[in-house]
């Protein structure tokens, strides 16, 4: 296995195809956008695992500043149903929150479903812990 960024112009068809996989496996019923939109802005980093040179898992990591600092957002972690058990998914995490203080980040945040318990359980022993507030949401 071998943790690497994915950047712009790492992007080939394959790659693209093997990205829509994988997020379909986090989010089947959301509307995805192309890897190669996501990854034109400079703020959104992409780690993924390759094994024999497939992807079978990925993170990405948003950056932003606001008053209260530099933060960082994580996002669509994933690892492909085959390849679970491996701890893929604390490789990629710990890959994020080391590109999250070599930037400089004051906070990194991530948002999960309650019901995603070994995901929870895997953040917790990375030191993440529950803040205490609610998400709220508004499609637009």
């Amino acid at each position: 296995m071998k943790i690497e960024m994915l950047h712009h112009s790492d992007i080939t068809a394959t790659i693209q195809e093997r990205v829509s996989s994988l997020y379909g496996q986090l989010n089947p019923t959301e509307h995805q956008s192309l890897l190669e939109d996501a990854l034109a802005n400079k703020n959104v980093l992409m780690v993924v695992c390759k094994e024999d040179n497939v992807i079978c898992g990925m993170a990405l990591l948003v950056t932003y500043k606001v008053l209260a600092g530099y933060r960082g957002l994580v996002e669509d972690v994933v690892v492909d149903d085959a390849y679970r058990g491996k701890g893929i998914g604390k490789q990629l995490m710990q890959k994020l929150v080391e590109q999250g203080r070599e930037l400089g980040l004051d906070e990194i945040l991530l948002f999960s479903g309650h019901h995603r318990t070994a995901a929870i359980a895997l953040y917790k022993s990375l030191g993440f812990t529950m803040r205490n507030s609610g998400v709220y949401q508004l499609k637009v």
